[in-house]
């Protein structure tokens, strides 16, 4: 029997990544052969992002040109999965009649139920399931030697301009014995950086255990001989005690890195947005964590034009970026999503306004970037080499403060062959548009 060849199209964020990780695994396990050319593909799967407006775009324009491969490619099957399908199964069938079936965000377990079906013209929906309670094969289609480690699903936060707890349910930790299992499959396999992934990962363990678990579980993944790297994100502000800053102190192989997603620094904005801190308790995590974990790198992420901010409020968050100079930062215009409570706020900001405000905090970063970045020329990192760019004849790679696809890279020069998944120590030399530059150290 021929071989059926799968085309896999994945949108959104590192958590949906492993979502679809976990379907290739499935379906190579079911004799199916995964194909990056998609013109070949007889059946594409797109697994889609429905978080903000451009994500529902960007997911429906890349579902129509998935839909043009079945008049000039080989496509005879093409079935959405994920977010959208999840928020709007309603219409989605009738809107989008180029799909074959869609899958909810709790069934991509049942994908290759969803192709057969589809391909004898039977059930067009898959919803109700509950993926994330069983342990699935999965195929990483990160560098081999990066893996993501997803330790919850869902969100309990409820913050009033997010859609995630309507879609993706309440907040569910996964066994801690699973998730190292998982984990030291991921190792066996080459994986030497662990990146851990949640909506919220400093919430870890409270809903199974009754008590935060991130501190237990994190140093269970460090005792892994083959991982070198540990890396978290989505750390909650409210949620971070002195437990997960003593692991993250204690622990060498955790990188001392924390995203930690803030939104805003004016105290009423965040009432609003149903934020559980106040811009002055902000501004102590963070003195606090610079303080006890000397070096750290905090990434945060912020919403720019979120209803009624006046010019007052808008200017006390610029300068807490300012004050605060964050190592890596993320700024986006507010997106109002339908069913969320700031959706029905009153004073909503011209898009235009939310687009300028998004790129001030931007302008102010990059020159707080180029600050901290320069601090680090003369000095010496450890850099986990990613491959070597043909443009400038130099290796790439990411250093502690850099995670996998949302921070910059480290360029550095060797007199020998190095090759990816490899750690090499790197003397910075320059700073250029956020990125490092540097020569390798040779022991």
């Amino acid at each position: 029997m021929r071989t059926k060849k799968i085309g896999f199209i994945s949108l959104g964020c590192s958590k949906n990544l492993v979502d679809s990780e976990n379907m290739i695994g499935i379906l190579t396990e079911k004799g199916y052969e995964i194909t990056e050319n998609i013109e070949e593909a007889e059946v594409i799967i797109v697994n889609t992002c429905a978080f903000i407006d451009s994500a529902k775009a960007e997911s429906i324009e890349t579902i129509l040109d998935a839909a043009s491969y079945k008049e000039t490619g080989a496509c005879k099957t093409l079935i959405c999965a994920g977010c959208l399908s999840e928020r709007y199964k309603d219409e989605i069938l009738s809107e989008l009649p180029e799909l074959d079936a869609i899958v909810g965000v709790r069934d991509y377990d049942r994908i290759a139920e969803a192709i057969e079906e589809a391909e004898k013209g039977g059930n067009k929906m898959f919803f109700g399931g509950n993926a994330s309670d069983k342990t699935l094969p999965r195929i990483i289609t990160t560098p081999k030697h990066t893996a993501y480690l997803k330790i919850a699903e869902g969100c309990d936060n409820f913050c009033s301009y997010c859609a995630i707890p309507f879609i993706r349910g309440r907040y569910k930790s996964r066994p801690m014995e699973e998730i190292v299992a998982e984990a030291e499959t991921l190792a066996s396999s080459g994986v030497k950086e662990l990146i851990v992934i949640a909506q919220d990962t400093s919430r870890y363990g409270m809903d199974l255990y009754k008590e935060k678990k991130l501190p237990e579980l994190l140093g269970r993944l460090c005792r892994i001989d083959a991982v070198k790297w540990v890396r978290v994100h989505y750390c909650y502000p409210e949620e971070i005690n002195d437990e997960i800053i003593e692991v993250f102190k204690t622990e060498e192989k955790i990188v001392k890195y924390m995203d930690i997603p803030i939104q805003h620094a004016d105290d009423e904005i965040l009432k609003k947005m149903n934020r559980k801190t106040t811009g002055e308790e902000l501004r102590t995590l963070i003195n606090k964590l610079r303080k006890e974990i000397p070096g750290i790198a905090i990434r945060t992420s912020l919403i720019a034009g979120f209803p009624s901010e006046t010019e007052e409020q808008f200017e006390t968050l610029c300068n807490f970026v300012k004050e605060m100079k964050f190592e890596r930062l993320g700024a986006f215009a507010y997106s109002a999503e339908e069913g969320t409570r700031a959706a029905k706020m009153e004073n909503q900001i011209d898009d235009d306004i939310k687009e300028e405000r998004a790129g001030i905090l931007m302008d102010i970063q990059n020159k707080v970037a180029e600050e901290n970045g320069k601090a680090f020329i003369g000095k010496t990192l450890t850099v986990l080499t990613e491959g070597f760019d043909e443009e400038s004849c130099l290796y790439f790679g990411r250093s502690y403060m850099d995670s996998l696809d949302v921070d910059a890279f480290v360029y550095f020069g060797a007199e020998e062959e190095i090759n990816a998944g490899e750690f090499v120590n790197v003397r910075i030399m320059d700073y250029v548009d956020y990125d490092l530059t540097g020569e390798m150290i040779y022991d």
